[in-house]
Order: C-alpha cells, then sequence, then structure tokens
C-alpha cells in the first residue's frame, strides 16, 4: 500500500471516530435535557412513500434513499452537481451532462447549458442519490448535488425557505415555531456552509409554485408580527425563488442535504429547536408528515381574508366599489405604523423601487407593498436593474410604497 493510500485510510478512521464520538455526546445531551411535560412528542407516522415503520440510521441504505427520494423532489429529468476550479478558487452548479466538456458537442462557456443543441442531461436514480449521501464519487472526488424544485409545469413538491448569516439561529428557530402553531412540519437544515439554514417544508402532491410561494410569505409575515425584529438580514429567498419557470430555464437551484462530507463537519445535517443536530438524522426525516393541499389552500385562504400574506389580493365583490379606496385585505385597515422612522432613507428606482431594509424597522417593513401606490404611473423601465443576489440580501423591491 503506497503512502498516500495509507495515510488516507488513517484519515477516513479518525474521521469516523470523530463521527461516532460527536453523536455519542450529542445523544448524551439530549438524554440530560429536561423534557417539557406538556410538548407532544413528534409525529411519528409513516407517509405514503415511505416505509410502513419508523425508519431510522440502521435501516438499509436502500429504504434510506427512498424516503430521501420521497421528500426532496424536483424536477426528475436533470440535475445540479458542484464544481470547483482549484486554480482559480470559482465554485458553482452545473447541470450534470453526459456530454460534459466532450470536445466539438458540449461548447460552455460560450454556449449555456439551457440552449445547448446537444443536452445529453442525467435523471436522478438511486446511484446518484447514494453518491451525494456518502459524498464522493467512484473516482474518489467530492460530490454535491442539489435540485431543481420548480417543474416542467409550474408546480412543485416541496418549499425552502432560506436563512444565511446575520441572526440565522434565532430567525429560523421564529420560522419554525410558526410552523408548528400551524401544525406544519418543517426540517430544518444547517446548511453546508455551516453560517445559516433552509427550512424545508413538503407537500403531499406538486402545488403550482405560485401557492407554494404564497404560503411562505403567510408564514414569513405572521413570524414578523411575533418577532417584529426578525428577517432584515438573514431571510434571503425561497424556493421555488420564481411563479412561472423561466423561458428556456430551469429555475432555481438548492443544494440538497445529508452530503457526505459536510456531515463530518457537522452541517448539511437537520437540527432541533435548540440548533443541535438530531442524533439520528433519518428518524427525524421519517417522521414528516407533508401537507395536504385542502390544509394549504385552507390557511392561504384565511390569510389572505385577515391580510396576512404580503402583497397578495383578494378580487373584489363590488364592482361598483372603488378600488383605491378598499383596504388592501378587504376586511380591515392595515395598522398604523409603530416606532421611530429614520429621517431619511435611500431609494434606487430602476426596473422597481429598491428600499435598503436595515434602514427600516420591522413594521415599516411591513408595511411595504400594502400602501397605496406612490403615483398612478409605473416607474420607468430601466436597461439594467439591480443584481438580484443583492436585491435579495439588502434590498425589499416593490411596486408601492407608503412612508
Amino acid at each position: 500500500m503506497t503512502h498516500p493510500d495509507t495515510r488516507l485510510t488513517e484519515l477516513t478512521a479518525q474521521l469516523t471516530a470523530l463521527d461516532s464520538e460527536r453523536a455519542a455526546i450529542v445523544a448524551e445531551i439530549e438524554a440530560l435535557r429536561p423534557t417539557p411535560a406538556a410538548e407532544p412528542s413528534p409525529p411519528t407516522t409513516a407517509t405514503s412513500g415511505q416505509a410502513a415503520h419508523l425508519i431510522d440510521r440502521h435501516s438499509t441504505t436502500e429504504t434510506k434513499i427512498a424516503l430521501f427520494r420521497s421528500l426532496f423532489r424536483g424536477r426528475a429529468d436533470v440535475f445540479p452537481i458542484r464544481w470547483e476550479n482549484t486554480k482559480t478558487g470559482r465554485s458553482g452548479y452545473a447541470p450534470a451532462c453526459s456530454n460534459e466538456w466532450k470536445r466539438g458537442v458540449c461548447e460552455k462557456p460560450k454556449v449555456k447549458c439551457s440552449a445547448c443543441p446537444n443536452q445529453a442531461f442525467v435523471a436522478i436514480d438511486e446511484m446518484s442519490i447514494e453518491r451525494h449521501l456518502r459524498g464522493t464519487a467512484p473516482n474518489g472526488a467530492p460530490f454535491f448535488m442539489g435540485v431543481y424544485p420548480m417543474l416542467a409545469d409550474d408546480t412543485c413538491w416541496l418549499l425552502a425557505a432560506d436563512f444565511d448569516e446575520g441572526d440565522w439561529r434565532r430567525d429560523v428557530s421564529a420560522f419554525g415555531e410558526t410552523c408548528r402553531r400551524h401544525s406544519i412540519s418543517v426540517a430544518v437544515e444547517r446548511s453546508r456552509s455551516g453560517n445559516g439554514a433552509h427550512a424545508w417544508i413538503f407537500f403531499e402532491e406538486p402545488l403550482p409554485a405560485a401557492l407554494a410561494r404564497r404560503l411562505g410569505a403567510f408564514l414569513i409575515t405572521e413570524t414578523m408580527e411575533r418577532v417584529p425584529d426578525i428577517g432584515f438580514r438573514s431571510y434571503d429567498r425561497f424556493f421555488p425563488s420564481q411563479d412561472t419557470m423561466p423561458a428556456g430555464g430551469f429555475g432555481n437551484l438548492i443544494a440538497l442535504p445529508l452530503q457526505g462530507l459536510s456531515r463530518g463537519s457537522g452541517n448539511s445535517v437537520f437540527i432541533d429547536e435548540s440548533c443541535s443536530p438530531y442524533p439520528d438524522q433519518w428518524a427525524s426525516l421519517s417522521a414528516i408528515v407533508p401537507m395536504a393541499r385542502a390544509k394549504v389552500d385552507q390557511l392561504i385562504q384565511e390569510a389572505s381574508a385577515s391580510g396576512k400574506i404580503l402583497a397578495v389580493r383578494i378580487p373584489l365583490i363590488d364592482e361598483d366599489e372603488e378600488p383605491w379606496l378598499a383596504p388592501p385585505s378587504r376586511r380591515r385597515l392595515p395598522p398604523v405604523i409603530g416606532g421611530s422612522l429614520p429621517s431619511e432613507i435611500t431609494v434606487v428606482q430602476a426596473d422597481q423601487i429598491y428600499i435598503p431594509r436595515h434602514e427600516l424597522n420591522a413594521r415599516s417593513t411591513m408595511w411595504c407593498g400594502l400602501g397605496k401606490p406612490a403615483s398612478n404611473s409605473k416607474p420607468p423601465r430601466m436597461p439594467r436593474p439591480l443584481p438580484s443576489r443583492t436585491s435579495s440580501r439588502r434590498w425589499s423591491s416593490m411596486k408601492r410604497v407608503m412612508l
């Protein structure tokens, strides 16, 4: 055995020992932590597509993969994998394609994958899922897999809220508490970087992406009402990130959880209310109960009627009513802004009106998009709008502003 092979074996053994020691410590912490008497035990009812019994870390690989695929569902005909250029330090995701970098066939980066005439995308299968969970490809290279949540018909099996940096622990915990108040099973995952989290919500059937995003908007709105200063630094976006599929594209991707190499650092794992990893990741996933369409519809209807969804309107009931005089919820007038307001703020007029979030307090930010239009005319279209990544983290975009 060569020296590199020997060293690799030693490091693998050390990593396995550290994983076992960490799991034992987490289990002991959970055993010592007092459990509130009134707190209900987590649901253990198996869902459709899962085994009839609780799946745990001792279950077979095939059973774990089946559970994983039943929850983290997106486009099945194509999936993204992570790439990294060690020379330039650049990294990103690209669709897995059997023609990638074939001379005379693949013309990246000159031709985008979505516009390539020689597409040969690889469909998701059990082998790719297993490589992701183990963390490496057959040649030993790291293997990171993502998913395109939006299907070709503008529907989705899941909704994920992304929290990055800032007070992400507090914010995602508050979001999770809102979900639990409505009996929504939510799986909170510490992201691959370790400096953020994804809150996953699953559906029994594919729902229109617009409906799923309304559900997310309601949950964010209610969380902001309970914790007024939440959402200005850590909350980033939802996945799917659009209501409809961009022409010729795949929609935004999100990295899949439980990546083998990241788990060794305590990342890409599911965490509890105290942000501690569950001792048994598979048992926590097995307890998830996807939402039924009827429940989503009911929540959205009730939230819309009470004005608890930002920027969502209910159609006019009375055709003679003057729409510009009607309250946004059609049921009640919006509350008065409380607290102090900044003496001046920065406003950028481009494709929409952009206002920096950090310059507003919670109540005034919730008003954005709920007030009367600033004018009867739309803001002029600009040839180059602000970058979407910048606007999603630092800016609130809106077509209606009331200050």
